[in-house]
């Protein structure tokens, strides 16, 4: 098994990192500057230059890899485009690298609510909009994949219970990227998470389980 990360550099992107060398995976993380993201990512992972928008620097920066996290994100901004280009077109670019691959596993962060087109985050120009099209562009591509729609992301880690749920079931709520980048990293190794939307938040009252019952039970 070896992973390549998309949005390696994002809060995210990062813990993912981090959960895979916990665990011994072998990781090439897709970042556009090289320097930068030696400051911030930890040691001992291969730097592959590239950007979600440029089909042919995927190609190559993908290389052997076997399965994909993409954790990539539109960042606030005055483009309009900006959504569209990053949540959408650059996901469904690593979709169509990973496929002409036979990438075993293709693992989505997106968000909770993204079928939701009323919610106030669609002012940020249609930000869950674009997510919701991408997931639905992995769905059709035939990959194997796990779609993870966390709550409000929080920097810091916390003790309370993840809570894991079916598509469209959790409409609030927050969880810890380290949380997310657990369940992400998890959903490879669980036969039950393949093909599957996952919606997840952390509750302090929530009963304390382990991901691979969670995941049986959606």
């Amino acid at each position: 098994m070896k992973a390549f990360v998309a949005g390696a550099t994002g809060e995210t992107g990062r813990r993912i990192v981090q959960q895979l060398i916990d665990r011994g995976i072998p990781v090439r993380a897709l970042v556009r500057d090289p320097q930068t993201a030696r400051s911030i990512l930890p040691t001992g992972i291969e730097l592959v230059t590239g950007d979600v928008l440029n089909l042919e620097s995927l190609q190559s920066a993908m290389g052997d890899s076997t399965i994909v996290f993409c954790a990539t994100g539109a960042r606030p901004s005055f483009d309009p485009t900006g959504p569209y280009k990053v949540d959408y077109e650059g996901t469904k670019n690593l979709v169509d690298v990973a496929k002409a691959k036979g990438i075993e596993h293709f693992v989505l962060v997106t968000s909770l609510c993204t079928s939701k087109f009323f919610h106030p985050l669609n002012l940020f120009w249609l930000i869950l909009v674009w997510k919701k099209q991408a997931e639905e562009y992995l769905q059709k591509s035939g990959l194997t994949y796990t779609i993870v729609r966390p709550g409000g992301l929080k920097n810091e880690d916390n003790a309370d219970a993840i809570v894991l749920s079916s598509a469209d079931t959790l409409f609030d709520g927050s969880i810890p990227r380290t949380k997310v980048a657990q369940v992400c990293v998890e959903s490879v190794f669980q036969a039950n998470a393949r093909n599957k939307i996952v919606e997840i938040v952390a509750k302090p009252d929530a009963p304390q389980k382990e991901l691979r019952e969670l995941f049986s039970v959606v």
